[in-house]
């Protein structure tokens, strides 16, 4: 019984350093040395891959991992390549998921919630805005990793899901990493760690909102 209470609180703080990773970063560096790469690879590739793990850390994480390249933890060029790959092969992933599993969801005739209808949709607007969507998606939490699988789920084109997912995947882990990079060690950034990755996040979605904001004006029937 000791041995289970034991390893069941292993289990916990384990799960715990995993979800708050930018947080315990450097002595994870230190404890893992080269395997560091792997296990930030790993950590990317399933929050963005795997639709059951949205709550793994994403632009905190890449934030942190800037700033220890700053100082010299890490290397920044062999950082970006695999995080850039990693982000890339996930929403590569999670497409496929959506791409396999969403026909055979929306083949049961007697659904209430699938209909071949949604799928249509689904498919007609990512068509139409899946670019922007995969682009914006990868700056937002929780909606980046359910994005691609509805592409997937859409049947949205793969070779023009994949030109977005790589130009998105590319700017999603350079520019956090970066800003990490060049800004996370000043003192005031690290004293406002959260705010500055909400500012981070908002900025990013920024041009979005204004997008969707002008399109439902420019819908919007003339007032006579």
């Amino acid at each position: 019984m000791e041995t289970l209470t034991t390893l069941f609180g292993y289990l916990v703080h384990a799960f715990n350093i995993l979800l708050h990773l930018d947080k315990y970063l450097q002595p994870v560096i230190q404890d893992y040395g080269a395997w560091t790469y792997l296990i930030l690879f790993l950590i990317i590739f399933c929050e963005t891959g795997l639709v059951i793990t949205p709550v793994l850390p994403g632009d905190s994480l890449l934030f942190a991992i800037g700033a220890f390249c700053g100082l010299g933890y890490l290397d920044l060029y062999l950082t970006l390549g695999l995080l850039s790959a990693a982000a890339v092969l996930g929403d590569t992933v999670n497409y496929a998921i959506g791409n396999y599993i969403g026909p055979k969801v929306f083949n049961y005739k007697d659904s209430r919630i699938f209909k071949k209808e949604y799928l249509h949709k689904t498919h007609a607007f990512y068509e139409k805005y899946g670019g922007k969507t995969i682009i914006i998606a990868r700056f937002v939490p929780i909606v980046r990793t359910f994005a691609p699988f509805v592409a997937g789920v859409g049947d949205m084109t793969y070779s023009k899901f994949l030109a977005y997912n790589l130009a998105g995947g590319v700017l999603w882990v350079f520019s956090i990493t970066l800003a990490g990079y060049f800004f996370g060690n000043l003192p005031i950034v690290r004293n406002n760690f959260t705010a500055v990755i909400l500012a981070v996040i908002f900025t990013s979605i920024l041009p979005g909102i204004i997008g969707y904001i002008n399109h439902k004006r420019s819908a919007r029937p003339a007032q006579g």
